[in-house]
């Protein structure tokens, strides 16, 4: 009974470890950007990632080919539309982060997590829980909140983070049934890293100028994102949700837009008014309602 709960506790652990560098990986983005541009960062930190998560992605694949379940065109054409999916997300995140605060940033990217269910509903038909509709309209007042209580001061970057949600709700909808088909979590992350980092390296050939300067300069921010968020959190990540009860995991990895928030507050000044406290809190009740409400309801069935 110990080791179970120690290994409940550890996964835990796991997990805010991955939420905790995640959301400082916000800041990593930002400050990155003062000497490379969103597609020449974004190309070179999911470069990284991939590199990181290369090796398990090579066992995985030995275990595939030996068990006789060696991918094959499909497989390659999903991991493909994926990683066109995250980088389109990344991409609009990224630019978006070029205007807005790491704060607004980190809750106004999780607006997709209300965001996946009504798209389940829309395209697959699978109803969603009835908190969907609350924690959707509740979003939208905290993003009014978040804003200054009026959706006129909504930034370039916050609309270009906003409108991220949606390429990332249909990539988290469509991740675990390709992983699931593929029977390969570690090679369908390297795989759409480097599909990432391939179309963000072709965009950046021709809109953007990098320079050794530049890139000397912003290399902590590339390396710690690249390597702990894209790479090493993600590892965590799927290692955590192993162990751990999926109402841990959903309040746990939630407290990401926390240490966003609080990351900001202390490495780049950022300062909330009492509207905007209020949109935060609110937009984090409805994530974790989103998450946590539909798991109690299925462990007392």
């Amino acid at each position: 009974m110990n080791a179970l709960r120690m290994t409940r506790f550890r996964a835990n652990a796991l997990l805010l470890l991955t939420a905790l560098i995640w959301g400082s990986a916000f800041v990593g983005q930002s400050l990155g950007m003062a000497n490379v541009g969103p597609l020449s960062f974004t190309a070179l930190r999911f470069a990284l990632g991939a590199a990181v998560v290369a090796p398990l992605a090579w066992l995985e694949w030995r275990q595939l080919q030996t068990a006789g379940r060696s991918p094959g065109g499909v497989e390659a054409t999903w991991i493909v539309a994926l990683g066109s999916l995250l980088c389109c997300g990344v991409l609009m995140q990224q630019i978006g982060m070029v205007s807005t605060t790491v704060t607004n940033a980190g809750f106004l990217t999780a607006l997709y997590v209300p965001l996946v269910p009504i798209l389940s509903w829309l395209v697959q038909r699978e109803s969603p829980h009835w908190v969907v509709w609350p924690a959707a309209a509740g979003c939208l007042v905290g993003t009014w909140l978040l804003t200054g209580a009026s959706m006129q001061t909504l930034s370039t970057g916050d609309l270009w983070i906003v409108f991220s949600a949606l390429p990332w709700a249909v990539h988290v909808l469509l991740v675990g049934q390709v992983a699931n088909r593929l029977r390969g979590a570690f090679l369908l992350s390297c795989g759409q890293f480097a599909v990432c980092a391939i179309f963000s390296a072709g965009l950046a050939l021709g809109n953007e100028a990098l320079t050794v300067e530049g890139l000397v300069a912003a290399s902590g921010a590339i390396a710690y994102t690249g390597v702990l968020s894209v790479g090493v959190a993600f590892t965590l990540q799927v290692v955590g949700q192993r162990h751990a009860h999926p109402a841990d995991a959903a309040i746990i990895l939630s407290s990401e837009t926390l240490f966003a928030a609080l990351f900001g507050a202390w490495w780049m000044g950022d300062r909330l008014t009492t509207h905007g406290l209020a949109g935060c809190a609110l937009i984090l009740a409805c994530i974790v309602a989103v998450q946590l409400l539909p798991q109690i309801k299925t462990r007392l069935a």
